[in-house]
C-alpha cells in the first residue's frame, strides 16, 4: 500500500465514530435517559467489581476510580476497582467475559478493546457477542507532547524537522498496537513523515522515558501528561482530538495545524457480560448517567481533560463496532499483527 492509499483508508476510517460520539455527548444535557427504564428491586445487594484491564495509575484507571467512588455513594454498595493488566487489556477482559451475567462484575474499557480484534490473530472472547454494553462514559483525548530539549513548539515545526531528519526523531509507545503506537503511526501516515517507535512495557514507562529525555515524543493521555505540561517538563504540541477541549481551549488540535482529519482520542465506557438481564443493564446505565451528570463529576472530568459523553446501551454498542472498523483499517494499513 502506498502512502496515498493509506491516507485514504485511515482518514475514511475516522469518520463513522464522529457522529456517534457527538450524538452521545449531547445527552449530557438531558435531565433523564431518553428510553424506558425498569429497575429490579434487588439490585445491587452486594459489592460490585469493576475490572480495569490496565495497570493502576493510568488515565483509564483514574477515571474508573472516580466513577467507582461515586457509584458506591449512589448504590450504597461498594464498587471495587480490580486492576487486571496484561496483553493490551485482554487478560482483564477475558475475566469479565467469563463472569456470571448478574451485573456484579463489570468491565471499564478504553480504545484497546476495539483495537485488539484486528491486532491479535485470536482472542479468548468475542468483542461484540460476549459483552452487554451499558454506556459510553467519556472520551479522553491524547496529547502529543515533547521533551523540552526537542527544538519544536508546534506540529508544523515538528513535521518540518521530521522531514529534514527522517527516522531520527523517536517516540515512545506502550508496545505494538498500544494507543500511543497507533496514534503515532496514524500521525506518520497522514503527515507523511517517519517518527521512530521506541516500545516500552506500558504507557507509564514510555512517559517516564520522555520525561527523562531518553525519547523525544509521546502521545500521552491528557490526564497523565497535564501535570508535566503545567510544570514545564513537557511541551504540548497538539491535541489528538477532532475539536479543542473545554479544559484546555487554548491548545490547538493536530488537525488544525496542518494534519487534516487527524483524530486519536480514546473512547471509555462500561460493559457487562453478555446475557446480563436488561433491567440490570438499565439500572446501571441510569445510575452512571446520574453520576456523570453530577456537578462534582463534571468538574473532576474537566480538570482531567476528559469530555463526558453518555447515552444508551445501544449507542455504545454501535460506537464499539464503529471503533473496531476505524482502527481495523489502521492496523491493516500498518501490517500489524500480534500472535
Amino acid at each position: 500500500m502506498n502512502s496515498e492509499d493509506g491516507f485514504r483508508d485511515m482518514t475514511h476510517a475516522i469518520e463513522p465514530r464522529a457522529g456517534l460520539a457527538a450524538g452521545a455527548a449531547t445527552l449530557i444535557a438531558a435531565t433523564a435517559p431518553a428510553y424506558a427504564q425498569t429497575s429490579p428491586v434487588n439490585f445491587p445487594v452486594k459489592p460490585i467489581r469493576m475490572v480495569v484491564p490496565f495497570a493502576p495509575g493510568g488515565g483509564t484507571d483514574v477515571i474508573a476510580r472516580q466513577l467507582a467512588v461515586r457509584l458506591t455513594e449512589s448504590f450504597k454498595r461498594q464498587v471495587v476497582v480490580d486492576n487486571r493488566a496484561g496483553a493490551n487489556g485482554i487478560i482483564g477482559t477475558e475475566i469479565v467475559a467469563n463472569a456470571p451475567a448478574d451485573g456484579y462484575t463489570l468491565l471499564f474499557v478504553s480504545s484497546p478493546h476495539s483495537v485488539n480484534p484486528s491486532l491479535y490473530a485470536k482472542l479468548p472472547y468475542d468483542t461484540v457477542r460476549d459483552f452487554a454494553p451499558i454506556l459510553m462514559t467519556a472520551t479522553s483525548p491524547y496529547v502529543l507532547v515533547a521533551h523540552s530539549s526537542l527544538p519544536v513548539r508546534n506540529i508544523r515545526e515538528l513535521i518540518a524537522l521530521a522531514k529534514a531528519q527522517p527516522g531520527q526523531i523517536d517516540y515512545a509507545s506502550g508496545g505494538a498496537g498500544s494507543s500511543a503506537h497507533l496514534a503515532a503511526e496514524l500521525f506518520n501516515q497522514i503527515a507523511g513523515i517517519k517518527l521512530r517507535e521506541i516500545p516500552y512495557k506500558g504507557a507509564g514507562p514510555g512517559l517516564a522515558a520522555v520525561l527523562g529525555g531518553q525519547v523525544a515524543l509521546v502521545f500521552g493521555n491528557a490526564l497523565t501528561v497535564k501535570p508535566h505540561i503545567q510544570s514545564g517538563r513537557l511541551r504540548a504540541l497538539g491535541l489528538a482530538s477532532p475539536k479543542r477541549s473545554a479544559s484546555a481551549p487554548d491548545m490547538p488540535t493536530i488537525a488544525e495545524q496542518g494534519v487534516p482529519s487527524y483524530s486519536a482520542d480514546a473512547v471509555l465506557g462500561l460493559l457487562a457480560p453478555a446475557r446480563t438481564p436488561r433491567p440490570i443493564v438499565d439500572t446501571l446505565n441510569n445510575e452512571v448517567h446520574k453520576v456523570m451528570r453530577s456537578a462534582d463529576m463534571i468538574e473532576a472530568m474537566k480538570i482531567a481533560g476528559v469530555e463526558i459523553a453518555i447515552g444508551t446501551p445501544e449507542e455504545f454498542g454501535r460506537i464499539i463496532e464503529s471503533e473496531m472498523q476505524r482502527w481495523g483499517k489502521v492496523v491493516r494499513a500498518l501490517g500489524l499483527k500480534v500472535e
